[in-house]
């Protein structure tokens, strides 16, 4: 019997991903709802409808996304691939930033909270250099459900998360410096990144779909009777909605437009090629 002949199948590229969803904190009235929810939701996204072996989808939830797992998790993620090969990092946490304000200029670094935040935190700037050392053709797709800076980072210690109760129970990704004994930005319009390393879209080697722009918040809500991030709830809802093939400009043209009745301005940012090509391939 002659062997079955597999010209002209294309073989499939090599996809990995890693999803982090945080919702237990620390600091008393400041856990989280959707984190857990949306790194479920991204993994099982992939799995189902992009080809991602389960093997191959990594999930680190709450006390299990420690500062040491997550990079650990990442550089295992991004080792040995080859141009064609497809990566996806998904993080739905609080985010922050540590200020520099000893200078006459503010200055900060944006930081990503893992579980044991505590005691650390991941700079914008470790991400950036891993990445960097990607072979040039490998599609990596990266995913922040989280913010950053924020206008109100001269809130009072307890002062962001209760704030104002609102039917759909909303939250902001956003963990005050103050509550970690650090400094608060007095002037966050005005401050600026300290980062050291120069990242132009053109030279971008992953396409990086936020939730918010570095002056708001991302926000963590009740949809549908399931808690999400707002970005997360409403991505997944355009890819569906586009029957799961769609570019990523066309992806955050169609969240931008889902996400209106919050005030977060998601943010897509990469080289104009990347932007272009179909989600997760």
């Amino acid at each position: 019997m002659s062997k079955k002949s597999t010209v002209g199948i294309k073989k499939k590229s090599p996809r990995r991903a890693l999803c982090i969803g945080i919702n237990d904190y620390p600091y008393e009235g400041n856990d989280l709802n959707g984190c857990v929810n949306d790194a479920n939701a991204w993994a099982g996204l992939l799995t189902k409808q992009y080809g991602f072996p389960k093997s191959d989808v990594k999930v680190l939830l709450d006390s299990e996304a420690t500062k040491k797992n997550i990079m650990k998790a990442l550089k295992r993620l991004m080792a040995g691939a080859k141009p064609g090969d497809i990566l996806v990092f998904t993080n739905s946490s609080h985010g922050s930033y540590v200020a520099d304000t000893s200078g006459d200029e503010e200055k900060y670094d944006e930081i990503l909270c893992p579980y044991d935040v505590e005691d650390n935190h991941i700079v914008d700037d470790e991400l950036r250099e891993l990445i960097a050392n990607l072979k040039s053709g490998v599609n990596m797709t990266v995913i922040l459900d989280n913010c950053f800076s924020g206008t109100a980072t001269r809130a009072a210690v307890g002062e962001i998360i209760p704030g104002l109760k609102t039917p759909d129970d909303r939250r902001v990704r956003f963990l005050s410096p103050a509550l970690r004994g650090l400094p608060v930005l007095q002037n966050p319009w005005s401050a600026k990144p300290k980062s050291k390393m120069k990242h132009p879209e053109s030279k971008m080697k992953e396409i990086l779909l936020s939730g918010c722009t570095d002056k708001e918040y991302s926000y963590d809500a009740f949809f549908d009777g399931i808690y999400h991030g707002a970005l997360t709830y409403y991505a997944i809802q355009a890819i569906k909605q586009a029957n799961y093939k769609l570019t990523y400009s066309q992806l955050h043209k169609r969240i931008v437009n889902l996400i209106s009745d919050y005030p977060q301005h998601p943010q897509l940012e990469g080289k104009s090629s990347n932007k272009k090509r179909q989600i997760f391939s």
